[in-house]
């Protein structure tokens, strides 16, 4: 997971606004690669980041499994089971294309623009 938060960081720069945020969630996809596909059964992973100047979208790639992603609400004392659901409350959009034997986990998140002379 180091590695995947050490690319958004190259890419992106630790000042980008949005910088955080893309690495908590990058971290999420990476740590689901690894433990609820084949990537994590001696495969890899591939992660992509996609910035522009109001939209950072990133790309997971796994080894693929056998059912889809799953947003399960895990209980309260769980120590697992919050990735997904993390994803989808701090990510803009979200989604997972599953072909050719992998599944890819992508999310973006977007910079509010306010207008110069708006009092926030």
């Amino acid at each position: 997971m180091s590695r995947a938060r050490g690319l958004v960081t190259a890419a992106l720069g630790r000042d980008h606004p949005l910088h955080d945020d893309v690495v908590l969630l990058t971290s999420e996809l990476a740590t689901n690669a690894i433990l609820h596909s084949r990537s994590g059964d001696g495969g890899s992973f591939t992660v992509s980041v996609l910035s522009s100047d109001t939209t950072v979208r990133v790309c997971v790639a796994d080894g693929g499994a056998e059912g889809p992603p799953c947003v399960c609400h895990a209980a309260p004392q769980a120590t697992s089971g919050r990735g997904l659901p993390l994803i989808e409350a701090l990510s803009h959009r979200w989604g997972f294309v599953r072909e050719a034997g992998s599944t890819t986990v992508w999310f973006e998140l977007t910079q509010a623009r306010v207008a110069a002379g708006v009092a926030v």
